[in-house]
């Protein structure tokens, strides 16, 4: 039998109590990595961790505010202290606070910022002091396709995801000869809870300007994450990887 891409790792998972974070933390279990799904709402964490792994141990929920320099840091010790080493870790905790430019507040605008930017540069800056130690480790960070093209009404998110790439890019350069690789992958229209709430007439434009002419899954988000976590791609550091169906290509 083929052993998983990632056996014996460890991996650790932000907004993973729903969507797109909890297909990318059952993708990484299913593959042999045990897992620390992190969310801001620990309690759906914990369940999130429960149905991935029915209970094994294998899996675990904790609360964790992406935007503390504290809380981030002991979410990554929390997982070395549990497990003994950290492999593999994913910046994908988000939030959106979608309006005009008329109408955007600086907090509006500062809330979207801080948690994209902030929470993914504390994430890097915390997993990779672990790694740098280990000389391994694998970092992937949740960009968007409206970090590329921008998008109406999002000015502080499209803004907060071109971010990512620039920071993923410069933190690779850092830490490439710790064999640390850090990348990023841009999703495009992906069916979750976010898209949902879209009226069905606007997600139907949106699905029709992808050339695939259908909306993404979260569990094809979550392939790539595998394949970034991986020895498959250990040559591959600084890239990003767009999950769009073609779109904007």
């Amino acid at each position: 039998m083929t052993q998983p891409l990632l056996a014996n790792k460890v991996a650790v998972v932000t907004g993973a109590a729903q969507g797109i974070g909890q297909e990318i933390a059952r993708a990484l279990h299913d593959q042999g990595a045990r897992v620390v799904l992190a969310d801001l709402d620990g309690d759906a964490a914990q369940r999130a961790a429960a149905e991935i792994d029915g209970g094994k141990g294998n899996c675990s929920g904790v609360a964790c505010d992406v935007t503390s320099e504290e809380q981030v840091r002991a979410l990554v010790e929390g997982a070395v202290g549990e497990h003994g080493h950290l492999d593999v870790f994913v910046n994908n905790a988000g939030i959106t606070r979608d309006k005009s430019l008329r109408k955007m507040s600086v907090a509006d605008f500062d809330a979207v910022i801080t948690v994209h930017l902030r929470g993914t540069w504390l994430g890097v800056r915390e997993a990779s002091a672990v790694m740098r130690e280990q000389k391994s480790g694998s970092i992937v960070n949740i960009s968007s396709l409206s970090g590329k093209s921008g998008n109406p009404g999002q000015t502080n998110y499209s803004a907060a995801k071109a971010g990512i790439v620039g920071l993923t890019k410069a933190a690779a350069k850092e830490v490439a000869h710790h064999n640390i690789r850090i990348n990023a992958i841009q999703p495009g229209l992906i069916r979750t809870p976010m898209t949902a709430a879209m009226s069905p007439e606007v997600f139907a434009e949106r699905e029709a300007a992808v050339p695939m002419k259908r909306a993404g899954e979260p569990a094809e988000v979550a392939g790539a994450v595998v394949f970034l976590a991986s020895e498959l791609s250990s040559y591959i550091t600084g890239s990003v990887i767009e999950v769009g169906g073609g779109r904007y290509m």
